[in-house]
C-alpha cells in the first residue's frame, strides 16, 4: 500500500486562504458509537431517489472495490493536514447499481445521533469523493468516524461526516446540521465559504 508524499517546497500551494498545516489530527466533535467494536449491529442505507435503494453491511462495503487514496484535509476551524492516506470505497463505485433518478440533485450524508451534511451530487461522486475505513494504514478509530466516514477533501471537513449510516439521494438542497447552525450550505475552502454570510 503507497500513499503519496508532498514534494518539498510546494506545501503552500495546496493550503487554502487563512489555514496553517499541522500533523495532528484534531478531534472537534465526538460521539458515542454504541456498536464499537461489535459490527453485527451496524448498516449503511442508500434510499431516496434511487431505482434499487440498498441496506449494506459492513462486509458488503467491505466487497467493494478497494480505493487507496492519498489527500490534504482542510477544517472550517483553520486547520489543514495533508498527505492523509485513507483506504475505502470510491462513490462512484458505491452507486453504480442503485440506478440514481434524474431529479436528484443533492445528497444528504446521515450519521449516528441525527448528524446530517449536505452536499451536491456532483461534489458526492467527484473523482476524489470516497467512503473511508481506514486512515493511514489503519481502522478508523471511534473518535474519527468508525467504521464509515465521507471523506471529500475538496470541501471544508465538516461536509465528510463521521459514523456515517445513510446517504439520501434528494432533489432539493437540505442544510446538514451545521447549514442549519450558520455553515456556509457549500463549503469550497479555496473561495473560504465557512460561514452563511460568506
Amino acid at each position: 500500500m503507497y500513499f503519496g508524499k508532498s514534494k518539498a517546497g510546494k506545501d503552500s500551494d495546496r493550503i487554502p486562504p487563512n489555514q496553517n498545516a499541522t500533523t495532528k489530527f484534531p478531534v472537534l466533535h465526538a460521539g458515542s458509537v454504541p456498536y464499537y467494536p461489535d459490527l453485527s449491529k451496524w448498516n449503511l442505507q442508500i434510499y431516496g431517489l434511487v431505482e434499487n435503494p440498498k441496506l449494506l453491511t459492513f462486509e458488503d462495503i467491505k466487497a467493494f472495490p478497494e480505493a487507496n487514496v492519498s489527500n490534504d484535509i482542510h477544517c472550517v476551524t483553520g486547520w489543514s493536514r495533508l498527505d492523509n492516506g485513507w483506504t475505502g470505497v470510491k462513490t462512484s463505485d458505491l452507486v453504480k447499481d442503485i440506478g440514481i433518478k434524474r431529479k436528484a440533485e443533492y445528497v444528504l450524508l446521515h450519521a449516528e445521533e441525527g448528524w446530517t451534511a449536505n452536499v451536491s451530487i456532483k461534489d458526492f461522486l467527484a473523482e476524489t469523493s470516497l467512503l473511508a475505513y481506514a486512515h493511514d494504514g489503519k481502522p478508523l478509530t471511534p473518535e474519527h468516524g468508525y467504521p464509515l466516514r465521507m471523506v471529500m477533501p475538496h470541501l471544508y471537513f465538516w461536509k465528510s461526516a463521521k459514523w456515517l449510516r445513510g446517504i439520501q439521494f434528494t432533489e432539493k438542497n437540505h442544510p446538514g446540521f451545521w447549514e442549519r447552525n450558520g455553515y456556509h450550505i457549500n463549503g469550497d475552502p479555496w473561495k473560504e465559504e465557512r460561514f452563511s454570510f460568506d
